[in-house]
């Protein structure tokens, strides 16, 4: 199994679409990159912790390959916008990936090339090192399955995951 922790955005949107890949084992919404011990949602929010809203994806990587969840990743979110994803504003919400090692910040930057010419250039996504990953509170793990009604969820998180459900449907687990 391989974690990669993952920020594109509000965290609602990548979870709900990493959990409904096959081979992903888990995915759990954290805060990371930040200055703040042990932050909670009301800190991130004000943008003064550094932190970024976040998903560490578990998953098998023989099941699903690590350049499919990092291309998932780039087609989730739009990697040119520096510190949000459309009204989401602030630095929580900037494209970032944090790496485990030198294996993994060299995929995470081989991602960024393909991605790099998908968007035609331009990209904003920052590779950090991961330091202290902090779970979110429990009302955000599997928002958008608890939540299937909720303004966000229909405006914002549904039209993601029925984009990868069609572009990525060989990864996708039945409904």
């Amino acid at each position: 199994m391989e974690t990669f922790v993952l920020a594109g955005g509000c965290f609602w949107c990548l979870d709900a679409v990493y959990r409904s890949l096959k081979g992903v084992s888990d995915v759990i919404s954290g805060y990371t990159g930040g200055t703040t011990v042990d932050p909670d949602y009301e800190d991130v929010c004000t943008g003064r912790t550094g932190h970024a809203e976040a998903v560490a994806v578990t998953f098998d990587p023989t099941v699903i390959p690590e350049s499919v969840i990092l291309d998932v990743f780039f087609s989730l979110h739009d990697p040119r916008q520096l510190n949000r994803q459309g009204n989401d504003v602030g630095t929580q919400y900037r494209s970032a990936m944090f790496y485990q090692g030198d294996e993994q910040k060299a995929l995470f930057e081989a991602a960024l090339a393909r991605a790099s010419e998908y968007w035609d250039g331009g990209l904003v996504t920052t590779l950090e090192p991961l330091g202290v990953y902090y779970r979110a509170e429990e009302y955000h793990q599997d928002f958008f399955a608890k939540n299937p009604g909720q303004g966000y969820c229909l405006a914002v998180a549904l039209p993601k995951v029925q984009k990868i459900r069609k572009s990525y449907a060989e990864y996708v687990l039945a409904s």
